[in-house]
Formats: structure tokens, sequence, C-alpha cells
């Protein structure tokens, strides 16, 4: 037998509002639960027809109800509904708030406790058609509300203003579409640029947009950095005060800027993605959280620039490398080659995305790195195995993005390439030739690069050094096991050479 216990905290703050513990904050504790291992079952209990409820008030009295159960059901239906809205559409609630009241705090506040009068109403209520909308127009009340109370906290032009705003904000709402994104103004564009300003350091710049636009909490941007939650939230801070101080808009840029600061959001975007695709530490190769979190990212910023051929390459080189996730690691966590995946693992929905969106970033002008690099994995992706893959293309689109994109790391891909096309010995001469590069001595991919292709040729030694040295650089406990493999292989082991 299973029992299912809640608990309800009766308490009001003094404004007659739920305790200041937000939706976030219990989304936060249900993930740490469920990483660690401690929740013993989140399946149905029994059929809500014929369960039994038991309830013990704080003075002990115990009542108990023979179904349809429907008083727990509702609660968890009005919780699925409020977490599922907050995560999808957090992103624009924030940035209609902050174009209106012009402060990121407070709509990160007011967006809370709309969040949470949302858990207190819609059990009752019922769940409305357009929760979005209801989320907005609840926060905006709770914003004019405390400017009107709080004078120390904002002028009476802020006043004004949000009051002037209020009337325009709900016309907005009466003619938004009913479903969809289309049922508030999506403004999340604007708040991609000030989360992403050049005036904010680059960790920040990442940090806040996982905070505001992924739907993250703290802790789960903290885990993203692997830092305490303390020192993650004292960087959000301080991006936010910068953004204050320096008074950084809250605006797309011009058509004049937008070529210059549009790179800076992808490459935000892009950052997240290799984290999550290759960890730089821990215990996983992979973070597919944090890799399907800059997919999600992605596909908001192709919606929002739809004609926009790098954003497009973003999400279709995403969309083409995570398809590989499946394959990538084997039943202990360990690396898997691309040479040795097992290609039925692959997502062949999500390739087929991928390839359409890859015609889309390479039609009408020059290319760009991002595009480049989709088309590039858009030829693994539809390779039947390595030895089938078209070799000598994948090289020279690797010309093209060394010429838009100069990079250490771009030349080492294209000498692996052409080890793969020419042979292991073309393609060691080349890394040969980047050692003096000072990015690539820290670079571990490098060095296992030298002593895959040392060991092709035969010279077991200095391979066996290449991977010594790739071990000590190595983040991921993975990456280390597999480095340890290699030296173990051959007669007599690499180790010994």
């Amino acid at each position: 037998m299973k029992y299912m216990l809640l608990i309800h905290s009766g308490a009001v703050d003094e404004q007659g509002g739920a305790p200041q513990c937000t939706v976030e904050d219990w989304m936060a504790y249900d993930k740490d639960v469920r990483d660690a291992g401690i929740l013993v079952s989140g399946e149905s209990l029994a059929d809500l027809v014929t369960a039994t409820t038991v309830r013990v008030s704080p003075t002990g009295e115990r009542t108990v109800t023979d179904g349809p159960f429907a008083e727990t059901r509702e609660p968890e239906e009005a919780r699925v509904a409020v977490e599922a809205v907050f995560r999808e559409e957090r992103g624009l609630l924030l940035a209609s708030l902050v174009r209106r009241f012009g402060d990121l705090d407070l709509a990160e506040e007011v967006t809370s406790e709309a969040i949470e009068a949302a858990l207190r109403h819609w059990p009752a209520e019922g769940v409305p058609a357009r929760p979005g909308a209801w989320l907005l127009t609840t926060a905006r009340r709770k914003a004019v509300d405390r400017l009107r109370r709080d004078r120390a906290y904002a002028a009476r032009l802020a006043v004004l203003r949000a009051d002037a705003e209020r009337a325009d904000a709900e016309r907005v709402e009466a003619v938004a579409a009913p479903t969809g994104h289309g049922e508030l103004p999506d403004e999340r564009l604007q708040l991609f640029f000030t989360c992403t300003h050049p005036a904010l350091a680059a960790e920040d710049r990442t940090a806040l947009t996982l905070r505001c636009l992924a739907g993250l909490t703290t802790p789960e941007v903290a885990r993203a950095f692997l830092v305490p939650t303390a020192t993650m939230a004292q960087r959000i801070v301080r991006a936010k005060k910068k953004i204050r101080e320096a008074r950084i808009p809250f605006r797309v840029p011009g058509p004049d800027e937008l070529p210059e600061r549009l790179p800076g959001v992808l490459q935000v975007v892009y950052s997240v993605f290799t984290e999550g695709y290759a960890a730089s530490s821990g215990r996983s190769l992979q973070r597919l959280d944090l890799a399907e979190e800059a997919l999600r990212l992605a596909r908001i910023l192709h919606r929002l620039l739809p004609d926009g051929r790098e954003a497009a390459g973003l999400l279709a080189l995403l969309l083409l490398v995570h398809a590989r996730r499946a394959a990538r690691t084997g039943p202990e966590g360990e690396p898997v080659l691309l040479e040795d995946q097992d290609r039925g693992l692959w997502d062949r929905a999500m390739i087929e995305e991928g390839r359409a969106l890859v015609v889309h970033a390479l039609t009408g002008g020059p290319a760009g790195p991002y595009g480049v690099q989709a088309a590039i994995a858009a030829l693994h992706d539809e390779a039947a195995d390595v030895e089938s893959t078209d070799w000598a293309q994948i090289v020279a689109l690797y010309d093209v993005l060394l010429t838009l994109t100069p990079s250490p790391v771009v030349a080492v891909n294209r000498a692996v390439a052409v080890a793969m096309r020419d042979g292991p010995g073309a393609g060691l001469a080349l890394l040969d030739a980047l050692g003096g590069e000072p990015r690539l001595r820290t670079y571990g991919p490098y060095a296992v690069a030298r002593g895959d292709l040392l060991t092709r040729l035969g010279r077991d030694g200095e391979a066996a050094e290449a991977y010594r040295e790739a071990l000590d650089l190595a983040g991921t406990e993975p990456e280390r096991a597999a480095l340890r493999r290699k030296l173990g292989e051959g007669p007599g082991g690499l180790a010994g050479g």
C-alpha cells in the first residue's frame, strides 16, 4: 500500500498573501530531491475514482474521504499547469513587465507573486483559458500596487507611467490570440539583447540569460556553472545592478547596430549548449538539461528572428548535434566516438528539422559561422557510417569556417577531417604545425587528437605521452576513464611505451 502526504500551511503574510516561498523555491526543491534520489515515488497511487484521502489538520483532527479524489487531483492539475506556464512563458512575462516598469528586480518579484497567486486561485477556480495573460495581468497589478505603496522604491512619475500603460496592456490582452504565444506581447527579443549587452561581463551575460529567459532558478543556474548558489546570486545581482546603473536600454538594436550585437546573443546560447554537450567538469560527459535549455532558447530566438539566417544556423547546429545524444555515451557513461556510435539511436526527426534549417541558413547570401558549422554537422548526420562520410566536403567547409572565424580550435577540427580524407600522417602534420599555439596548451581535445593519430601510425610511445597530457587536462571523470583505457591498449600497453 502507498500513501500520499499533502502538507499545507495556513499562514499568511501581513498583506494577506502566502508566505514568501515562491514557485521557484518549490521547483528547485523538487529537482534537488529527484537528483538526490530520495523522492520515493511520483506515480499515481491509486485509481482516482476509488482512492482514499486522509487529511490531518494542525490541531490533529483527521478527515477521511473516499473517492473521487477530486480535491487532490485539482491542486495537482493546477500545479502542473503553473509549472508549465512558468517554464515556457516566464521570459514573456519578464520582458513585458520590464518594458512597462523599467526595472528587472521589480519584474522578477511580481512575476513570482503572480505565480504564487495562481497556485492559490487556480485549484479552486480552475485554470484560465489564457493562463499567460492571467499571470501578466496579475503581475502588472501587483507592480502598480507596489509602486503606489512604496514611495522610497519608485518616484511618483513611475506610478503615473504604470497607470497610463495599464489600460494599454489590457487592450493588448483583449485583442491577443486565445492560444499559443500570441496571447502575450512577445518582447523577449529586447530582453535577450539586454541580458547579453557587451557592458556586462561575459559570465554574467550567460547567467542572466539562463535566469531570465530560460526560466532556471538561481540554484539551477549555480549548478550550471558549478558554483555555490550564494556566489551565483551575487553574480546575478551584480549584473542587474550594472543594467540599472549603466542605464542599459531595454530595446532591440537598430539596423546599424544589429550586425554587431546579434553575434553576442547567439554566442551566449551556443556557450550554454557547449557546456551541456561536453561538460567542462563533473561526473558526466553530457549535461542534457543544459543542452536542452540552450536548444529551447535557440528556438525562441529563431521564432523571434524568422528571417535571421544565423539564428536559423544556430538552431540547426544544435539540433543536428543534439540528435546524437543517446549514442554519445555507453552504459557506464563512457564517451563513444563518432565512428563507434550506433546511428540507429540518433534522433532522425531532429536531424530532418536541422537539415531543413541548414538550407535556410545557407540561402540568400554569404554563409555565417553557425550556418557553416551546421552544414558540417548535417554531413555527419546524413552519412551511413564514418567511411561513407563526405570528408572532402567537410574539409572544404572547414576552410570556409577558418576564413569566417580564424581559431586554433577550428584548425584542430580541420586537421582531424584531413586525416580522415588523406590519412593520419597528413592530419598529424597539421596538428604538429599548431603545436606552438598557446591556446591549445590547455585544450584537451588537441592532445587526444594527436594521441589517436599517433596510435594509428603505430607510434605508441608518443601516443602515450599525448594521452597523458590529455589526462592532465580532462575535466570529467568519463573522459579520464577513457584516456586511462587508451593508455592500457595495445601489446604491453601504451603506458609502458
